[in-house]
């Protein structure tokens, strides 16, 4: 417990951040679904177009900011302009009356992500020295699900007392204000000058190997992981009232948010690779038995499990990039690993989508078990071949 007071207040204060905008977000983010099948009148494939455009081109930002954010040697403008607009973006789903206006609303709200995602990774980072690096990546993952148990409970609320579903997102802008505040509170990190700048390169030359595969890993598992908003829907079919919907994803993020301290700072000792291989194996479990499942009851504890697989994996594997590249160009580093993990959910997310409909949704989570399970083995086989020895 003492080395959590012993964090750094840039620590601290990036936590809180992240817990005052995931409330909002995840107040709005579990009723999206709700809002396209019941006000929108649309079905899984315009959902699948929806958060796949809107997180992929976000994506694209990230690695735009990352670059950006080492090139010019500033962190904080980015961190402050990437939650200002997702903040103005969420309380205007509630004017939106098709779906294509949903899409650019998600779309601003992702753009926003991308803008300020690897600057503030690399704050992180840079704030704290490596051998409290899987802490430091822990507490913020849970303080960001703490936020993201805040936002559906209140959203639940909100529907038990009978607010119409618009007027549940403008309660989005509370979050947004309060989390903007506080990102005018944090101070530039100090930097040393690179011994020389290195290029940008769309090949990755320049970056370590294990990074390089480490990513192609990432990619792969990606590929299998659409957009969350699936499993609400997959939820909602297998009958679960809609008010319990918010609520059953107010039990990831508790999950989430108990179990990333202790399991982040728990790769500190024993290293990042394990975690994150057995997360992601935890993962594989949860998809199969989703697919195959068909009672509303077993739906608690599967998303218990999924919450488990969140904590593991998150901030272990934002730990990995900083043990894996150098100082200098950690802001590229985690632009590409963002970029990556958000990209391919445009291809994911489609492609879960089709295979729903045309095949099932027994099909589309066996699929992505199936991507966990190679990325698992690659990750543990393949990455770090030839390296003396693991990273912590």
């Amino acid at each position: 417990m003492q080395a959590l007071f012993d964090l750094p207040r840039a620590i601290w204060l990036l936590g809180l951040i992240s817990f005052c905008n995931d409330a909002a977000s995840e107040l709005v983010y579990p009723l999206v679904p709700l809002y396209l099948a019941s006000v929108l009148l649309v079905g899984p494939r315009a959902l699948g177009i929806i958060e796949g455009i809107a997180e992929a081109t976000g994506s694209l930002l990230k690695l735009f900011s990352g670059v950006l954010a080492d090139r010019t040697r500033s962190i904080k403008p980015w961190v402050v302009g990437g939650y200002s607009l997702a903040a103005l973006a969420r309380p205007l789903i509630a004017f939106a009356t098709s779906w294509p206006l949903l899409l650019t609303l998600r779309f601003a709200d992702r753009v926003g992500k991308g803008l300020r995602t690897s600057p503030r990774d690399a704050l992180l980072a840079l704030s704290i020295d490596p051998q409290r690096r899987g802490l430091a990546f822990g507490l913020h993952r849970t303080m960001d699900h703490l936020g993201a148990v805040v936002g559906p409970l209140l959203a639940a609320g909100l529907l038990a007392a009978q607010v119409p579903l618009r007027e549940v997102f403008l309660w989005a802008a509370l979050g947004g204000v309060a989390a903007i505040a506080l990102t005018l509170a944090l101070r530039e990190p100090e930097r040393a000058a690179p011994m020389s700048v290195t290029r940008f390169s769309w090949t990755l030359q320049g970056l370590p190997r294990p990074f390089q595969r480490y990513l192609l890993v990432l990619g792969l598992f990606t590929l299998g992981n659409s957009s969350n908003m699936f499993l609400l829907l997959r939820a909602r079919e297998m009958g679960l009232a809609e008010y319990q919907v918010p609520l059953l994803w107010a039990l990831v993020a508790l999950i989430a948010a108990v179990g990333s301290t202790p399991l982040s700072a728990l790769s500190d000792r024993f290293g990042r690779v394990r975690l994150i291989v057995g997360g992601w194996l935890v993962y594989a479990g949860f998809y199969l038995l989703l697919g195959f499942s068909s009672h509303a009851l077993l739906l608690w504890p599967l998303f218990a499990l999924y919450g488990l697989f969140m904590a593991a994996t998150e901030g272990v594997e934002k730990a990995l990039v900083a043990d894996l590249v150098p100082s200098e160009v950690l802001g590229t580093a985690y632009g590409w690993f963002n970029m990556i993990a958000g990209i391919l959910l445009l291809p994911a997310s489609i492609l879960f989508g089709w295979l729903w409909q045309q095949a099932g949704a027994l099909v589309a989570f066996g699929f992505g078990a199936g991507c966990a399970l190679l990325a698992a083995l690659l990750l543990s086989k393949w990455v770090f071949a030839e390296s003396a020895q693991l990273p912590r």
